[in-house]
């Protein structure tokens, strides 16, 4: 899981989507599968940011509203909706994103640490800024987006 929380070295590839308006990338590393969105079947009692269930070629994955994750709110998926299947850990996940935008490269210089902003919630989701032409990607760190607990049983 630690290779997830580091920068990605020069010449490295980051899917950006978009969550609401905001830009987020993605290392490509861990990308296994990009799909359009279809309604995940619930799990019962399952966290508010937990779409439900998926399956992929005979194998479950757990769906998650990345949006609703990073405490931005629920999304309201759909058709336009995009589902980021990704290895996390041990893991596979679907993450709901509005839209993948674009493959960045990165380049020397271009992440940066994200600003200090007195909370280590928000610095564990976020590993790195970068400024684009269309404005600020904030990198993730996809180790976060499950807590440890369910980690360890998936």
């Amino acid at each position: 899981m630690e290779a997830q929380n580091r920068i990605p070295s020069p010449g490295a590839e980051l899917i950006s989507v978009r969550i609401a308006e905001q830009a987020y990338a993605i290392d490509i590393m861990a990308v296994r599968e990009i799909r359009g969105w279809s309604a995940a079947t619930p799990l019962p009692h399952a966290p508010p940011h937990v779409l439900g269930m998926m399956n992929l070629r005979g194998a479950i994955l757990p769906v998650i509203d990345l949006g609703a994750r990073l405490g931005l709110g629920p999304a309201n998926p759909s058709a336009s909706s995009v589902v980021v299947v990704a290895q996390i850990g041990d893991a596979q996940m679907g993450l709901v994103v509005d839209a993948v935008s674009d493959i960045l490269t990165v380049t020397e210089g271009l992440i940066q640490p994200p600003p200090e902003v007195g909370s280590a919630e928000s610095t564990a989701y976020v590993c790195g800024v970068m400024t684009t032409d269309t404005g600020i990607v904030s990198l993730l760190s996809l180790d976060h987006i499950l807590p440890p607990d369910i980690q360890a049983a998936a």
